[in-house]
């Protein structure tokens, strides 16, 4: 592989990387298995290792994934601290043989004699408990490793964490760590309950713990039945010989320590206590993926310290995913909102990872040839990180004589629509987008869906409303009367006032997610966000020439394409006409009454809280000829940092030596805000006040504040730590 070949491949992993991370800690829906991201982890270690030069600060090589909603801003209810030791992250490992590598590699550096802990690793969210004068003082998430959201009052209300230590001997102030779970009854009767309210299901209790951690109502927290499990206090802050010692007095003072761990001498232990709990996991209330593996001596620990991400002297043996063989029932052959037809498999109930799972997606024609899969086969099913069932393989011993192929239909099971298969796709559609039920019904779904345009309705009221005849598609909803929504079976007037106001709500919706809603295909948020702030309003875009959308950053011919075919589409246009009638916003708010050229040529990334909103803060920028950009590099002319900017934003400036501006720098560039049109209103932020004799917490409307001290041994300037030393008056950083 040349040079171009790895800044290519390095590029797309780090980028797919960086967005299953998001979707992982911020949204709680991951796209890929445990097993697939570290795969795409350890290839990207690999051309990192081989090609140096393009090793980066900001790989995922190197930075802890991050659960912090940066851009919601204020309104997302949580403040945010520092952390007083980093959170890192561990290495993952699948064989014993890896386990033994990381022995020997300890071993190499340490001439004493040392024992293990291990553990197992719990499949919750990461929580960072500090208490002070023996009293819960703050609960912090991960966030991003150096900074997390103050979950305290959330905190509070799980039943297990003690608000008052018990006993005696605890430190005045000290951090401990853990995990906050949901068993599986727990996650059975929320989803159930959602199902029922007609809301989206989590797809594991690992999404729905981190979830319900983030509500804004400490009293539906209580409700969820989360539970906390902790397992490491960071050195410096406890005087134990060992992590095991460490954790019996946790223990004693009444913290919920894990006591599913065992001190191992050797590796012929340590697999012994991993087989036995690859099975036992089976039959514990909550989830679990893996063994963690810890020297246990302290002294050992500071002795091989950190790299920039993980601890040496910790590593995680994850387990294989939970597979099961059982037989295909039939096979369902589903319709999606685009016209997609996807093979669905029904099968035996089946139990994997603590839920019963009945069906598996076949992806698509090609999926099942490649399979070879036969009607009535037995098949493997896995749940790799517990996300969706698949089936990875077939048991041709089971197979019945004579079992057939499944034919993939060629008429829409549907509407009965002879299917299409575009040249280059790997799916077949139904080309009778007006007047397929499914996919109508899927389009007024995805209208109605909370990143487009927030209308509070689901899919059994989508389908009371189809069967009524009274919505058939988006624009038909504006439409709508308490006296029809009366109609449908459970509303009364308290159902009813809500929806027509989310309705009247709507309106307010920016183009950039009306036109994610109206649901071109191919067009993602992402996508429809640029196409909008690039065109400014429907009418331009519908005009668009093939080369003008292609001049789109990230447009490609298949959305270019995709977007001149619905343009060119009456019944689209139609749609759209009967949109704007209804209020729905069209344009991009205008930016400004006066534009000049003064950012032409410069590329500005914006972070943390201003005056006005971020939007406005973008549009500002776009309209005095400047570009908004998304992350740091070197083509960034200024980060404009407002209150609390996203710490690793900030550092990748300094790095890069990228000026940092402020509102006021800002606004002395352009003109003040009240010259270009918009008023400004200033924000406070809903911090905590500072406590007394604190030294490392930020007060209300305060910036986040600067990270000093020394950079600790192994964290290749990564992080940054308060000043926290331990006895030996190192920097002692922390994990998990």
């Amino acid at each position: 592989m040349d040079y171009s070949q790895a800044k290519q491949q390095i590029e797309q992993l780090k980028a797919i990387l960086w967005e299953n991370s998001r979707k992982y800690y911020v949204e709680n829906a991951p796209t890929m298995s445990d097993y697939q991201y570290d795969q795409l982890m350890h290839r990207l270690e690999d051309l990192e290792a081989q090609f140096p030069e393009l090793a980066t600060p900001d790989s995922p090589t190197r930075r802890v994934g991050s659960d912090l909603e940066e851009e919601q801003g204020p309104e997302s209810g949580f403040a945010k601290y520092p952390h007083k030791y980093p959170m890192l992250s561990l290495g993952n490992t699948y064989s014993i043989q890896e386990v033994e590598e990381f022995a020997e590699r300890a071993a190499k550096s340490i001439d004493t004699a040392f024992t293990y802990c291990c553990e197992l690793k719990f499949d919750g969210t990461a929580i960072c408990l500090t208490y002070k004068d023996g009293v819960l003082f703050r609960a912090l998430t991960r966030g991003d490793g150096v900074q997390g959201d103050d979950v305290t009052r959330n905190a509070l209300k799980i039943a297990n964490i003690p608000h008052r230590l018990h006993g005696t001997g605890w430190p005045k102030e000290f951090e401990i760590r853990g995990e906050i779970l949901m068993p599986y009854e727990s996650f059975d009767r929320l989803n159930h309950e959602r199902e029922l309210q007609e809301e989206s299901l989590f797809a594991n209790p690992r999404n729905a713990a981190s979830g319900s951690l983030k509500l804004q109502d400490p009293q539906e927290v209580g409700r969820r039945g989360l539970f906390c499990t902790l397992y490491h206090i960071p050195a410096g802050q406890v005087d134990f010989p060992t992590h095991d010692d460490a954790l019996k007095a946790a223990q004693g003072w009444g913290l919920p320590v894990s006591e599913h761990r065992q001190i191992c001498h050797n590796i012929a232990e340590i697999e012994e206590f991993i087989g036995h709990w690859d099975t036992a996991r089976k039959d514990l209330p909550y989830a679990t993926d893996g063994i963690v593996i810890k020297i246990n001596e302290m002294a050992v620990q500071r002795q091989l310290g950190f790299t920039a991400k993980s601890p040496r002297w910790a590593v995680a043996y994850k387990f294989k995913a939970e597979q099961a063989c059982t037989p295909i029932l039939s096979i369902d052959y589903q319709v999606g909102r685009t016209g997609a037809v996807t093979p669905v498999a029904n099968l035996e109930p089946v139990l994997l990872s603590g839920t019963m799972v009945k069906r598996a997606t076949l992806v698509n024609e090609d999926q099942i040839k490649a399979l070879d899969i036969h009607e009535g086969d037995w098949v493997y099913v896995e749940k790799g990180g517990e996300i969706i069932p698949k089936i990875t393989a077939v048991e041709p011993s089971k197979r019945r004589p004579g079992a057939q192929a499944p034919a993939f239909p060629h008429l829409c099971p549907d509407c009965g629509t002879p299917l299409v298969k575009p040249e280059g796709e790997a799916r077949w559609f139904c080309p009778n987008t007006t007047g397929c039920p499914t996919q109508i019904k899927g389009r007024i779904l995805h209208f109605l869906s909370r990143k487009a345009m927030n209308i509070l309705a689901g899919e059994a009221t989508v389908e009371q409303l189809y069967n009524l005849d009274l919505v058939h598609s988006p624009a038909d909803l504006y439409s709508l009367t308490e006296n029809q929504l009366l109609q449908l079976e459970g509303w009364k007037e308290r159902s009813a006032s809500r929806f027509l106001q989310s309705l009247r709500d709507s309106r307010k919706v920016p183009f950039e997610r009306v036109l994610f809603a109206i649901g071109i295909r191919y067009v993602g948020e992402t996508t429809a966000r640029d196409i909008a702030r690039h065109f400014g309003n429907i009418d331009a875009l519908k005009l668009a020439s093939r080369e003008e959308l292609l001049a789109v950053e990230d447009v490609g011919d298949v959305i270019a394409d995709s977007v001149l075919a619905f343009f060119q589409a009456d019944e689209n246009l139609r749609e759209i006409e009967r949109l704007y009638d209804a209020g729905l916003q069209m344009a991009v708010e205008a930016p400004a009454q006066k534009t000049s050229s003064l950012l032409e040529g410069k590329t500005i990334v914006i972070s943390g809280n201003f005056s006005i909103s971020r939007d406005e803060m973008k549009a500002l920028i776009e309209a005095h000829g400047g570009k908004n950009g998304s992350s740091v590099s070197s083509k960034t002319a200024y980060l404009l940092a407002g209150s609390k900017p996203g710490p690793e934003k900030v550092k990748k400036a300094n790095e890069l030596g990228i000026s940092i501006i402020d509102e006021n720098q800002f606004f002395d560039m352009i003109g003040p805000a009240e010259e270009v049109g918009f008023s400004v209103t200033k924000m406070r932020a809903d911090v905590p006040e500072k406590p007394t004799g604190s030294s490392a917490e930020p007060t209300p409307g305060t910036d986040f504040p600067s990270l000093e001290g020394d950079v600790f041994p192994g964290a290749s300037a990564q992080f940054k730590a308060t000043g926290n030393t331990s006895p030996s008056g190192t920097i002692e950083p922390s994990l998990f």
